[in-house]
């Protein structure tokens, strides 16, 4: 079932089918480089349960991310339930398979995010969790139209928390 579509892209519900081209970017050292870890096959079907459990709770999760053309899988990008200092927030998430970086996939598939989540949920705002020498994943965020908030500690290292408020997001459509 399809939740958007963006001029170039269609975004639809993670299923177990997805599992092996999820680990296109899971298992690749350099997609994975800003992660903890790359993941095995069994760990992405956990990412999958967490995913769609996430679908059942909240009504959104991390989307898988196709080509509108011919449905070639370029990647997953969604709205993540996140806690920042203690607080509840939603993460524009996105991971891209290498071959497609630098097409314009990320932004275009984040701006259907963020537009959707505005139109569909009652959040404030939204945010990016950035690794500071993730540059371009810095640059899709500040495409979306995000600043930088803050800088905290989560996953054990320093991370950048980029926001866009409601107010701004409607100021600039």
């Amino acid at each position: 079932m399809n939740i958007l579509e963006t001029e170039r892209l269609r975004l639809r519900k993670m299923t177990m089918d997805d599992a092996k081209n999820l680990l296109k970017i899971f298992s690749d050292p350099i997609a994975m480089a800003f992660y903890p870890s790359t993941k095995t096959f069994d760990e992405t079907i956990k990412w999958i349960k967490w995913t769609q459990s996430n679908y059942e709770k909240f009504g959104f999760g991390l989307w898988i991310v196709e080509r509108k053309n011919d449905g070639i899988f370029v990647g997953q990008c969604g709205l993540v339930p996140q806690e920042v200092n203690g607080r509840p927030e939603i993460e524009i998430g996105y991971l891209f398979v290498r071959d497609y970086w630098g097409q314009g996939f990320a932004t275009e598939a984040a701006i259907g995010c963020r537009d959707w989540g505005f139109k569909h949920l009652d959040s404030p705002r939204f945010i990016s969790l950035i690794d500071p020498s993730n540059t371009p994943s810095v640059r899709v965020a500040q495409r979306l139209g995000m600043k930088l908030s803050e800088s905290i500690i989560k996953w054990n290292k320093s991370i950048d928390v980029y926001a866009i408020s409601r107010d701004t997001w409607q100021q600039n459509r």
